[in-house]
C-alpha cells in the first residue's frame, strides 16, 4: 500500500539536512515561509494587483453604464422570475459586473437579499395555505414583490441607492 501524501523520506544520511534544520521547502509548525526576493510579505498586496474590495459610501462621479446596470440588478430579477428564479438575474449581475462598480454591486447585493427574502415570504405563505391565512398571505406577497421591484429598478437607474424594506440582509 502506497503513501497518497508522497514518497517516504530518504534513509540515506546523505539526503538528510544538517541537525536542527528543516528540509528544503518545508517550514516548522506554526512558521510562515520567507517571501522570496520580489514577492510580497504575508497579508500584503502585490505591487500592481488588484485593491481590496471596498463597499460602495456613495457620492462621486457615476458613468452611464453604471446605472444601467445598478438598474440592471432589479429588473434582472423580473425576467428571471418568468424565465427561472428571481434571485438569479441579480445574482449573475453581482458576478459578472460586481468587482468593477461598487455601486453596481451595492445595487446587486441589495436586490439579491431582497429576492431571497421574498422568496422564503412566499415559501411560508404557501405553507400557511393549509391553515388558510396563507390565501391573505400569498397575493400580498406578490404585490409587494411585483410593486418594490419595480421601484427599486427606477431609483437605481436614476443613480440613487435604494434599500428595501423589510428584507433579511444574507448577502453582504
Amino acid at each position: 500500500m502506497s503513501d497518497p501524501y508522497g514518497p517516504p523520506p530518504s534513509q540515506d544520511p546523505a539526503d538528510r539536512p544538517p541537525h536542527g534544520q528543516q528540509p528544503y521547502g518545508q517550514q516548522p509548525y506554526g512558521q510562515q515561509p520567507a517571501p522570496q526576493w520580489g514577492q510580497p510579505q504575508w497579508g500584503q498586496q502585490p505591487p500592481g494587483g488588484q485593491p481590496p474590495y471596498q463597499p460602495y459610501q456613495g457620492g462621486g462621479p457615476m458613468n452611464p453604464d453604471e446605472r444601467t446596470w445598478g438598474g440592471a440588478a432589479h429588473w434582472s430579477a423580473l425576467i428571471g422570475a418568468f424565465v427561472a428564479m428571481a434571485f438569479l438575474g441579480p445574482l449573475l449581475v453581482m458576478l459578472v459586473k460586481g468587482n468593477q462598480s461598487g455601486y453596481v454591486r451595492a445595487q446587486a447585493v441589495e436586490s439579491l437579499n431582497f429576492q431571497l427574502s421574498i422568496l422564503i415570504y412566499g415559501l411560508v405563505s404557501f405553507v400557511l395555505v393549509f391553515v388558510l391565512i396563507g390565501f391573505l398571505l400569498l397575493p400580498i406577497v406578490g404585490i409587494a414583490w411585483l410593486v418594490l421591484t419595480i421601484i427599486g429598478s427606477v431609483k437605481a437607474s436614476n443613480g440613487e441607492l435604494y434599500r428595501y424594506p423589510l428584507t433579511i440582509r444574507m448577502v453582504s
